[in-house]
């Protein structure tokens, strides 16, 4: 009989985090211009945020102590090519050294290669949305795979790809602000779909490692009633496919998902943080999250079904499941909740081969600032020192067990 309640050998058990979000003084990139702005939306600047880039080994020797496997984390474009044309040796170095951290730690190192930021020249040139976008990618993951890609256990070319145009031309959220720029928010998809191709073929030319691309997918469900609309998480859906037909020829899939949003007859109903209010106060209920999500790990079974049925054959990997929360009981009973999704969709003979925790640290939730805690570990604003919480114990001990209890 098998047993339900245990994971494959060799299934990854981590935690995530990006650059621009823990490593701090990330001055030459379109975010730290963005939350510097007089007019900017975000409630705090990122600052020093969690000082990764000098406690790195820290992290990483805690997380291992733990019992995880793995640890996905970003390199800064910003950082690699802070000048168009002018690639850093010493930051791509210093990036070789926290690789070499994860595997003196033998944990699994998985790579993203951009994670929401750009550099400011190339935010200054048209960014997301500018002609050259593609090439410009595809040239830096060459340079930085050809540096690193030795190291690298896994790559994902673009995290979130699908929600990059809605939010920088659309809702004005990230960089560059634009809001209803239709025109600009469609080429930036079309940028992005050709700078994954492109940017993956790249490094696969450099190194015979898994590649792929992460896709935040929430279950969205259809009350009675509801049909089909152009709501900014419909329309984050339909550029999902198009990114799952291009990652049918990739290594792997990236599963993301946080929770579920149901539409119905009127349309979605509130659930999340009101973007359009960036104002308005965080607010945790019994039902819902510090970022007015429903409070719903089930979600990543949906997430999880979909991209296995349309990738099929495809791996997927779980790149990001989390809560923001202050109760760290609920983190627990989330990720439980969560990785039994997980163990239904591998009983179904879903290739599901890790649970990536979002996030490892308590760090910079971009325009929301430092208010949602999402992490295993928090960290003291001032000191940065790090407070392991019950929950890093307990992802640990299912990891060192490989199963559930």
């Amino acid at each position: 009989m098998i047993d339900t309640n245990r994971f494959p050998e060799g299934f990854l058990f981590g935690a995530a985090v990006s650059a621009h979000q823990v490593e701090g003084g990330n001055v030459n990139s379109d975010w730290w211009w963005w939350e510097h702005l007089e007019s900017t939306p975000c409630h705090e600047p990122s600052g020093d945020a969690c000082d990764f880039y000098h406690r790195y080994r820290e992290d990483i020797s805690l997380l291992a102590g733990f019992g995880l496997n793995a640890f996905r984390f970003s390199i800064e474009w910003a950082r690699i090519e802070p000048a168009e044309g002018e690639f850093s040796r010493a930051a791509l170095e210093h990036y070789r050294r926290v690789l070499e951290a994860c595997r003196e730690q033998r944990v699994m190192p998985i790579v993203t290669f951009h994670h929401f930021t750009l550099p400011r020249w190339l935010q200054d040139a048209g960014g997301l949305a500018s002609e050259r976008f593609p090439a410009l990618f595809e040239r830096y993951c060459d340079r930085a795979a050809a540096a690193l890609g030795d190291l690298i256990g896994c790559a994902c070319t673009i995290n979130e790809p699908q929600g990059l145009g809605s939010s920088g031309y659309l809702l004005g959220i990230n960089p560059p602000g634009h809001t209803d720029d239709r025109e600009g928010a469609q080429r930036a998809v079309d940028n992005l779909l050709e700078a994954h191709r492109a940017g993956a073929a790249a490094i696969r030319s450099r190194y015979s490692i898994p590649v792929g691309v992460t896709l935040a997918m929430p279950d969205i469900q259809y009350e009675d009633g509801a049909q089909p609309g152009s709501s900014s998480l419909e329309v984050e859906s339909r550029v999902n496919d198009w990114f799952l037909e291009l990652a049918r020829k990739d290594d792997f899939i990236g599963v993301q998902t946080y929770t579920r949003f149901r539409i119905g007859p009127d349309g979605p109903r509130s659930s999340g943080y009101d973007w359009s209010d960036l104002t308005r106060e965080m607010t945790e209920t019994d039902l819902t999250t510090q970022m007015g999500y429903e409070d719903y790990p089930q979600a990543l079974g949906a997430a999880i079904r979909r991209a296995a049925k349309s990738c099929p054959g495809i791996p997927i990997l779980v790149t990001e499941s989390g809560i923001a929360t202050a109760h760290d009981e609920r983190r627990i009973a989330y990720m439980d909740a969560a990785l039994r999704e997980v163990q239904a969709c591998l009983s179904e003979g879903i290739d599901v081969r890790s649970y990536l925790y979002w996030s490892w640290l308590d760090n910079f939730e971009w325009a929301l600032g430092y208010a949602p805690t999402f992490g295993l570990v928090g960290v003291d604003r001032q000191t940065f020192a790090r407070q392991p919480k019950p929950s890093a114990a307990w992802l640990g001990n299912v990891a060192r067990n490989q199963a559930l209890t």
